[in-house]
């Protein structure tokens, strides 16, 4: 049965690695009228095959509708709705925050609290590179955000099925995810 819950879903999808494929996957979801909350796109452990990495906002029915049109698509090889597995989902974020003396300590402060990095130092700017869930990352934004953010770039999130369970087996889901990649790859 399928639920009508509004929330996020994160889809990876292994992809061919050429031209166009991007432009044709984001042209599908335009197409449907589907909205892409954050996407992220690298080379994977395949030579020829890119992961991508989408997180969608809707409901099941939806993220079904998503997941069975890029299904459809000639170039994309394997898609997973990771939602509901045991992921980890990390995002990069650089964040220019207006620093003179009188704040400069409380940006580094509040940058260390979060193990983010100042990467570069102006007269007038930190910049704030940071890793870390959404959540996170927003945390961090809207704390320096009181100090004076003059400009956030953000990447899309990345997520990765956990290598194994509590006890450090992997999970029969696991093995089953990891076989249906290993098939993709194969390709």
């Amino acid at each position: 049965m399928i639920q009508n819950t509004l929330s996020k879903h994160t889809i990876t999808a292994l992809v061919q690695d050429k031209p166009g494929v991007l432009n044709r996957i984001s042209s599908m979801f335009r197409r449907r009228g589907f909205n892409i909350s954050s996407l992220a796109v690298g080379q994977s452990e395949s030579e020829n095959l890119s992961r991508m990495t989408f997180v969608v906002d809707g409901d099941d029915k939806v993220v079904e509708q998503v997941t069975k049109h890029l299904h459809k698509l000639i170039d994309v090889m394997k898609v997973v709705d990771i939602s509901e597995e045991n992921i980890i989902s990390r995002e990069l974020a650089l964040i220019k925050v207006k620093a003179g003396a009188d704040n400069r300590d409380q940006v580094m402060q509040i940058a260390s609290m979060f193990r983010a990095n100042i990467i570069d130092v102006s007269k007038e700017f930190l910049l704030v590179e940071a890793t870390g869930d959404e959540n996170k990352i927003n945390s961090l934004i809207n704390l320096l955000g009181d100090i004076g953010v003059s400009e956030v770039m953000r990447t899309g999130s990345v997520a990765m099925n956990r290598a194994s369970n509590r006890n450090g087996k992997k999970s029969k889901q696991s093995k089953l995810l990891n076989r249906k990649w290993e098939e993709a790859a194969s390709v």
